[in-house]
């Protein structure tokens, strides 16, 4: 992993709940509208899935992530 993405990382890790769901929402159409080409399903399924268990683990006391 690269220093611009470790940096980019711990940058998103210091945002609020609501600001790391818009970041990740933007990030996500970008790659998607962007030249990246096609991204299997089943990768954008697992990232999404990592959001919502990150962003759900504070409301339900489960902070192991």
């Amino acid at each position: 992993m690269t220093g611009a993405v470790k940096d980019l990382l711990n940058r998103f890790e210091s945002l609020t709940a609501s600001e790391q769901y818009e970041a990740a929402s933007q990030l996500l159409r970008r790659v998607i509208e962007g030249e990246a080409g096609e991204i299997p399903e089943d990768a954008l399924v697992a990232a999404a899935e990592h959001l919502f268990l990150d962003l759900d683990a504070p409301e339900s006391g489960d902070d192991q992530f």
